[in-house]
This record gives C-alpha cells, structure tokens and sequence, in this order.
C-alpha cells in the first residue's frame, strides 16, 4: 500500500508590526510572519527597531490591516497612522486594522543576521469586517516588496513586476490604492534617476 506523507508548510502572512521601547515608543513595520502549525515566527533583520524593541519588552502587536497605504507609507517615510493602546500588553494597535493579535516572545533562536522569535497569541480583538480581496491592493504589496529589494534588483526586472502590476491596478484600485501607489512609484522612480544618472 502506497502511503504519501504531507509535510506542513510554513505559511507568511504579510501585515503590519507594532513595536515599541522601554520609553513606551511605538514603532510600525510592514512584515512577513511566518506561521508553522501552532508557532508564530517573526524574523526581523539586524539592525532593526523592531529586533530591538521586541527584545527588549518581548511583545508586539500583530495588526491585519487591509489599508495597503499603511504597508507603502511605512516604506516610503510615512509613519504617522493613528494608533490606539492595546489591550491586554503595553503596546500599541493601528487603529485602521481590521483585527488584531497581541503577542508574547516565548523563544529566540539567534542567528548572526535574522533571528528567529517565537511568539505566542495572548489576546486578539476583531474591529471591522474583512470584505473582500482587491487586486489592486495584492498589486500595492507586491510592489511594497520590490521597494524593499531596490539595491537588490536590475532595472529590467523592476520595469518588469511594475508593468505587470499595474494591470490588477488600473482595473480594480480605489483611492486608497492610488495614492498608496504614487508614494511607492515616486522611490522607483527617483532609484531608477540615480542609477541612470
């Protein structure tokens, strides 16, 4: 009898990470969590605030936020979103998020670049209805992305998602979609200018 063995995979959910210090402040980041069965996964760069700040008071905020300006102004200089206390840690909820989960760090497996923090849900709270999947904002966090990999990347591929994109865009977006988008061409364009230049 032939048996097939399903190996579980690791989901990565994209959301927005509210951190903050010791001083009580906060700080916003767009990020992809890693979520393997029961294990939520946050694997921040170093140097990064939010490394620091969740070793330091070892919670966070998880915020499932479906206002992809969140996720673009982060990436662009653009930090200022309203934000309300959380309620069961000290930290901060982004107070446009659809829902949200307060989290515990229970285990750290360090690494010389990302290490790897293991978190655990201690409270979540659902504020506003989900309704429904837009491809103009799969189009924003994509490109959100690309942001993030500028240096990394040659101008044809950058050219390339963009072109590809901006189809789900511009037959779906709506206003929040579209001035996300400005912000995010405005840094493509002023990198494809310095490498030109």
């Amino acid at each position: 009898m032939l048996r097939t063995r399903i190996t579980q995979k690791i989901m990565i959910q994209e959301l927005i990470i509210t951190t903050q210090n010791g001083e009580g402040v906060a700080h916003l980041a767009p990020m992809g969590i890693h979520l393997h069965g029961d294990d939520i996964i946050i694997l921040p760069f170093r140097p990064s605030t939010t490394l620091n700040n969740l070793l330091e008071t070892r919670t966070a905020v998880l915020n499932y936020c479906d206002d992809v300006r969140v996720f673009a102004g982060c990436l662009t200089g653009r930090r200022d979103f309203a934000l309300m206390p959380a309620e069961k840690i000290n930290g901060s909820v982004l107070a446009c998020t659809l829902a949200h989960s307060e989290v515990e760090l229970v285990r750290i497996e360090d690494d010389a670049m990302r290490p790897k923090l293991f978190c655990k849900v201690i409270h979540t709270v659902n504020h506003a209805p989900f309704m429904g999947f837009n491809r103009a904002q799969y189009a924003v966090l994509e490109a959100a992305i690309l942001i993030s990999r500028l240096s990394m990347l040659p101008l044809e591929k950058i050219d390339a998602e963009i072109n590809y994109l901006r189809i789900g865009l511009e037959k779906t977006a709506g206003d929040k979609e579209l001035e996300a988008w400005g912000w995010l061409m405005t840094v493509i364009d002023e990198h494809k200018a310095q490498c030109e230049g």
